[in-house]
């Protein structure tokens, strides 16, 4: 037993001869959680496909479990993996639980006949991704959210080592989407799943993910952990993007200030400031914030979105040279919005600021 159960030695993977990408190194362990991100079209799902034989590789080897995986007889590939792709099926007069039963078809006879033992895991397996209640529902009249639980327990019921997916969320609401990744999350700690997937959700690949492959212009770019892969600056980069940016704090993309000299100044702090800026942003008024520490809540959001930020060094008290700072924007400024309520020791003048705002009657309510 291997504890790296498929790795990929200098794979080379594309369409009619011609490689899309090469030198390929990919290793994925028991009870581990491996996510490939990148731009559309880059070769997310072309990868996944020639790791499962769905696409003839063009070079290289994929071992499964320290084995060369084209050596394998395909019953005995069909039982180590299985597979969960995007295309939509649309099986004829089939009940959910016959769908989920096929991937029983590895351990049958020629006539595909399924035993009582059988039966009996595709209901376990239905029962794992809770979708024993629409067990005898018709497939082609449930739910985007409950297909794919049907067919992620189609795929469980093959008793894989690895599981295979190409961006299991597509078509799936918020809720859907996170009782997905809880299912599968579990079956990665419980069972010792390994997991390949592909996902667009850079916010759920940051939190779901325990290794992630990066492709990026016919090549993989970088692999990491989501703490060496999710900052701002090399998402922007991997994904070339020029406007906006992405908050890797948050794990959300934000989008590009609104320029020009400032029109309202937010007094904020402790995520108080979070919604104005985002509603001051989507109206199109250029706007500053501050005083902000640098450590608080708000200041990568105000960073993003704000034409000017009057900062202060983390648990310091604001400055004279912050406040004089702020205080000059606030007298220049034809509004002034303060959400923040609290204030203490660290954050004081920022109600000083406040009170000026009063004083010039440019003081509005949020």
């Amino acid at each position: 037993m291997h504890e790296t159960y498929l790795h990929t030695d200098n794979l080379a993977v594309g369409y009619r001869g011609r490689p899309l990408i090469e030198h390929i190194n990919l290793r994925v362990r028991r009870g581990e959680l491996l996510t490939l991100i990148g731009p559309n079209g880059c070769g997310k799902s072309t990868i996944l496909k020639s790791l499962t034989g769905q696409l003839q590789k063009l070079g290289g080897v994929v071992y499964l479990d320290g084995r060369d995986m084209a050596a394998l007889a395909l019953r005995e590939t069909a039982v180590r993996l299985s597979v969960l792709m995007t295309e939509r099926i649309r099986p004829e007069r089939m009940t959910c639980a016959e769908v989920a039963a096929a991937g029983r078809y590895p351990y049958t006879g020629r006539l595909g006949i399924l035993s009582s033992s059988d039966w009996e895991k595709v209901n376990r397996a239905l029962q794992l991704v809770h979708a024993s209640e629409i067990a005898g529902q018709d497939f082609t009249c449930i739910s985007d959210g409950q297909r794919q639980r049907v067919l992620l327990a189609r795929a469980l019921c093959q008793e894989p080592e690895i599981l295979v997916l190409d961006e299991p969320t597509s078509f799936l609401d918020i809720r859907h989407k996170l009782e997905l990744l809880a299912i599968l999350k579990d079956l990665v700690r419980r069972q010792r799943l390994a997991v390949v997937m592909s996902l667009h959700e850079l916010d759920l690949a940051q939190k779901i993910s325990d290794y992630l492959v990066c492709i990026r212009q016919g090549m993989v770019d970088r692999c990491g952990t989501p703490e060496e892969i999710f900052t701002s600056e090399y998402i922007m980069q991997l994904y070339g993007t020029a406007r906006g940016s992405y908050n890797a704090a948050f794990g959300c993309l934000e989008l590009e200030a609104v320029r020009g000299t400032p029109e309202v100044f937010v007094i904020g702090g402790g995520g108080s400031g979070l919604a104005v800026y985002r509603r001051l942003q989507r109206e199109g008024i250029p706007f500053a914030a501050g005083v902000l520490h640098k450590n608080d809540l708000d200041y990568p959001t105000a960073q993003a979105l704000a034409t000017e930020v009057i900062t202060e060094q983390p648990f310091e008290p604001i400055s004279d040279v912050a406040f004089e700072q702020a205080a000059s924007l606030i007298r220049n400024c034809t509004q002034v919005l303060c959400p923040l309520r609290d204030f203490g020791a660290m954050n004081h003048r920022n109600q000083l600021l406040a009170e000026l705002a009063i004083q010039v009657g440019t003081l509005k309510e949020c």
